[in-house]
């Protein structure tokens, strides 16, 4: 095995081998990247296996901005369309005894016709790997996942991941179903963010009823319907009209300002959540202000992405909110992922554990 199996959204195939590229050059994990258009993955081939292993183990996989789901495996090909099974069982005794199963495909067209034959062939390659002792009868979450991915009837990767690094999602997607009553389809990327960004075992604590939060370019209401059906009192900023339904919650306050301009009277704030369309760095700078004033505790931003060098974009913000927070020693965990719901955009989380007083002050 030598090969880092990447998921990524279609059409995002050189940002996610950019970014691979960019992480192995800094864990000093030697290899090339091969990536195809359009394919819905892309595959880090390591020279040498034993560091590839180590970087899916150790290289946290919330750091992989454009990654859905990851993998360490090999190339299994010409499979004969009468026994897949033992094609696959050929190269499995290599890997660790694992806890689960995940018969997937890229999320393409492609792949989507294949789905069908990936459900029916599920079971059968379950037994015999239960069978050779590669995965266990039972579902066993703490250890690693085996994944077999499918890019044609006769072809597929095959490898592991470590449960404790992984998306739990399969194809590392998590599935939302659009509420009818939510102002705009927008609405879903805010759901999904609060679900990937806190952890289960915080959440009651971190998202709760009573919460104060504040949305700017909030118009219509789709990313302020999440706060409110959470319980939370909003602040929505936009010069544009709010849904009515939102309005008559009496959660809602709205100003008709700029976002950019707009700064909170007290630092009692919650939750900042920004889904404004405009340049990346402008919105980076925006969010870099409201924290070092101490205005908000946690923040999820969208930053939209020019249409070339998306993964340079997202370094060059990222990079300046690093560079920015530390300077002002400001104590913060960031994370940033290209989620199922955004399109050309990535979504940035970032909770304020401690801004000293004397910056703003």
């Amino acid at each position: 095995m030598s090969s880092i199996v990447i998921y990524c959204r279609s059409g995002f195939e050189n940002d996610a081998a950019a970014e691979i590229t960019y992480l192995a050059a800094e864990a000093e994990v030697a290899g090339y990247v091969k990536a195809k258009p359009d394919s819905g993955y892309v595959v880090y081939e390591c020279f040498d296996p034993e560091l590839g292993i180590r970087l899916v183990k150790k290289l946290p996989f919330s750091n992989l901005v454009f990654a859905r789901q990851w993998f360490f495996g090999r190339l299994v090909n010409k499979m004969p369309v009468d026994d897949r099974v033992g094609a696959i069982l050929e190269h499995v005794d290599d890997l660790p005894e694992c806890g689960e199963l995940r018969v997937e495909t890229p999320d393409t067209n492609t792949g989507k016709e294949l789905s069908k034959f990936c459900k029916k062939f599920s079971t059968p390659l379950a037994k015999a790997l239960e069978k050779r002792g590669v995965l266990s009868r039972e579902l066993m979450t703490n250890k690693p996942v085996l994944h077999a991915l499918f890019i044609s009837t006769d072809t597929a990767y095959v490898g592991f991941s470590f449960s404790n690094n992984n998306s739990p999602y399969p194809m590392g997607i998590l599935r939302l179903k659009m509420p009818s009553d939510g102002p705009s389809r927008s609405t879903l990327k805010l759901d999904e963010a609060f679900h990937v960004f806190v952890p289960k075992d915080e959440y009651e604590k971190r998202v709760r009823s009573g919460m104060r939060a504040v949305d700017l370019g909030a118009c219509p209401g789709g990313w302020t319907y999440q706060l409110v059906r959470r319980g939370m009192f909003v602040a929505a900023i936009d010069n544009g009209p709010m849904n009515d339904d939102l309005m008559e919650t009496g959660q809602v306050k709205h100003y008709r300002e700029d976002g950019f301009k707009y700064r909170p009277d007290r630092r009692n704030i919650d939750w900042l959540v920004c889904d404004m369309v405009e340049k990346p760095i402008r919105v980076t700078n925006l969010m870099i202000d409201w924290i070092v004033n101490a205005f908000a505790r946690e923040l999820i931003f969208n930053l939209k992405l020019p249409m070339k060098k998306r993964f340079e974009s997202v370094l060059e913000c990222l990079t300046l909110i690093h560079e920015e927070l530390e300077k002002y020693n400001v104590d913060y965990e960031l994370q940033a992922k290209h989620l199922f719901h955004d399109r050309e955009e990535i979504t940035v989380h970032i909770r304020v554990k401690h801004v000293p007083q004397n910056v703003y002050s």
